[in-house]
């Protein structure tokens, strides 16, 4: 288990988990803030926790309501308290995903450009794959140099999904983005290894 999977588990004060098209997420508080949204079969998901299942645990809840409210379609920014807990690299990058605007992707060598570090181009990658907070950190949003789609700890066919949902794919028009999600959500899990 990754430093971050442990203090997760150690620091955990409550856990619930919510519905969304590409499968269940696993959100986890701590005191001080949301330090977990795993999907189901996401890897370096924490697996089970000790914490009570608290779904109407004010912060879990809102979290709850705000990823509905994504997957809906509604483009308005997550207003979460975050618990990052990583290494002070995982947290520059975690912190410099935040940045990257629904409907937008970056690559990895510009978020490493971000962080004045233009050749931490694999770090950048590895912080990225260890985010522990899927979709309301945008991970997600991270492509190749050449706009390909690279690994997701979630699946690519999820990552694929959430940036048509976004509008951030050319070839997906607006209308109907939620379709894109219902198509991988039964088979989301299959690439799960990412």
């Amino acid at each position: 288990m990754s430093s971050t999977l442990t203090a997760v588990h150690q620091a955990c004060t409550a856990q619930a988990t919510v519905a969304s098209p590409l499968g269940a997420i696993l959100l986890v508080r701590t005191a001080k803030g949301l330090a977990g949204a795993w999907f189901e079969g996401q890897k370096h998901h924490p697996g089970p926790l000790a914490a009570p299942e608290l779904p109407n645990d004010p912060l879990l809840a809102s979290a709850a309501e705000q990823l509905r409210a994504y997957f809906a379609g509604v483009s308005t920014p997550f207003d979460l308290p975050l618990d990052l807990q990583g290494t002070p690299f995982q947290c520059a990058v975690w912190q410099a995903l935040l940045g990257i605007p629904r409907g937008s992707v970056r690559s990895y060598g510009a978020i490493a450009a971000t962080l004045g570090s233009a050749s931490a181009v694999r770090a950048v990658g590895g912080a990225v794959g260890r985010n522990p907070l899927s979709v309301i950190v945008p991970c997600h949003r991270v492509v190749g140099r050449d706009g390909s789609m690279t690994g997701y700890a979630g699946g690519v066919p999820r990552k694929q999904a959430l940036l048509a949902l976004e509008g951030a794919l050319r070839s997906t028009p607006a209308p109907g983005r939620n379709d894109a999600c219902k198509a991988v959500g039964a088979n989301a899990n299959a690439g799960a290894t990412g």
